[in-house]
């Protein structure tokens, strides 16, 4: 048996692909709409309005060994003008007026964006996305490290550690909801390190419906939890915890 000829296709996506996706994933229209709902207009013209800033963080996820003047750089050459606005005679600016702009945003807008934009995507061809026209989502938990900063370990709070010791990075707590078929996050939150899982898992049921099969853990399984999940009219498959 003789093999066909066959040539090997590069993983890489080109820029100019990314930009065509950012912009019909992400209208332009969503981002006004989100600074609008949240305030964070600008009071007077500044070589990184709110829009832009926005457009550089959503860049940055995918550009992420890049310098972040490298990404905006980018961002402008690349981006339409409807989903990029600057002036003819713009420049680029210096990495502390960068930062001075993200701070400035905050993070409201974001998620602002976030509610609006992000739903379940899989439909009847994505394998793994629903059983007996149920679909399947995941609620779970995990936790991060963070920089290791007093503003950090006073938010979110440290581990515990043996006495005379701390531990070396405060941690954050992230409970998400998925969709099975995509691995889509379409929801999720962040807490404090002590804060259980299954305390803001009860929050993350705001965004399940009926049509919906929610799967979780048995550290996840509560009387509270099915209760809450039911009352929205979702279908649900827990895993029961270890009778003693």
């Amino acid at each position: 048996m003789h093999l066909k000829e066959f040539s090997l296709v590069s993983p890489k996506i080109q820029s100019t692909e990314i930009f065509k996706a950012i912009e019909v994933a992400i209208p332009a229209t969503s981002i006004e709409q989100a600074i609008a709902k949240t305030k964070v207009e600008e009071e007077r013209h500044r070589s990184l309005p709110a829009q832009l800033v926005i457009c550089l963080i959503i860049a940055m996820s995918l550009w992420s060994r890049d310098s972040m003047r490298d990404v905006l750089k980018n961002l402008i050459d690349g981006l339409s003008e409807a989903w990029v606005k600057v002036g003819k005679y713009w420049r680029i600016p210096c990495k502390s007026a960068i930062t001075q702009s993200r701070q400035r945003l905050g993070a409201g807008v974001m998620t602002q964006l976030f509610h609006q934009l992000v739903r379940p995507m899989a439909n009847s061809e994505t394998i793994g996305s629903f059983l007996n026209g149920l679909r399947i989502v995941v609620i779970d938990g995990t936790c991060l490290d963070i920089p290791d900063s007093d503003e950090n370990a006073r938010v979110f709070g440290r581990p515990g550690s043996r006495p005379g010791t701390r531990a070396a990075f405060p941690k954050v707590r992230l409970v998400i909801l998925v969709e099975a078929g995509t691995h889509l996050i379409f929801d999720a939150l962040m807490c404090p390190y002590k804060i259980g899982e299954r305390v803001r898992s009860l929050k993350l049921l705001r965004s399940v419906t009926s049509g919906m099969l929610l799967m979780w853990d048995r550290g996840l399984h509560s009387y509270a939890m099915v209760q809450a999940t039911v009352s929205k009219g979702c279908d649900y498959l827990g895993r029961i915890p270890e009778e003693r």
